[in-house]
């Protein structure tokens, strides 16, 4: 009796919790599971296609925080720029839809939340996407804001920049070119 009463209060904890809380949620989950950084082009499946868990890039971290709220990206992107080439034209190399990588690019990313009106210009808050260009290159990196705050109020990163996902103090680290907001 006593497994079922705390099954079901699990149960109804998980569904009161907020989409965007489960998104960090999801994001947070990454870490120490996704411990390299690669960004090998791979074959996937479609939809839902991802590598092995244990590696990615900053884009795996958004992809992966989005399906633990049931938002499949792969599929997301894919469609749209099949729908919408013109908004992904010059991005990237290839001109024809791609399964296996087009939503692991920030760009690509970025063209998707920017069509679909999420770009904002206010204050960071915790399930916020930032995106940056990296020092020293012209690299671009995505994370996810924390609802862990640093001594300025300002959220932590959830990201992968070359060593796993971790959770950093790193917001204004890297040059910020852009900021969405998917949960209010």
């Amino acid at each position: 009796m006593r497994k079922y009463f705390i099954s079901v209060l699990i149960t109804t904890l998980i569904l009161f919790a907020s989409t965007k809380d489960r998104f960090i949620d999801s994001a947070k989950e990454q870490i120490g599971v996704t411990v390299t950084y690669n960004p090998e082009y791979v074959k996937l499946k479609f939809p839902m296609g991802d590598i092995d868990k244990s590696k990615g890039v900053c884009t795996d971290v958004i992809v992966r925080a989005l399906r633990g709220v049931g938002v499949d990206l792969q599929q997301r992107i894919y469609n749209d720029k099949k729908a919408h080439p013109k908004r992904y034209r010059g991005l990237y190399n290839n001109i024809k839809p791609d399964p296996n990588i087009d939503h692991r690019r920030v760009k690509n990313i970025v063209a998707y939340l920017s069509a679909r009106g999420y770009r904002v210009k206010d204050k960071f808050l915790p399930g916020d996407i930032v995106v940056w260009k990296l020092p020293g290159s012209n690299l671009d990196h995505i994370g996810i804001c924390s609802k862990k705050l640093n001594k300025n109020g300002e959220p932590y990163i959830i990201h992968n920049v070359g060593y796993g996902v971790k959770e950093e103090d790193v917001l204004r680290e890297y040059h910020i070119v852009d900021h969405f907001r998917i949960f209010k």
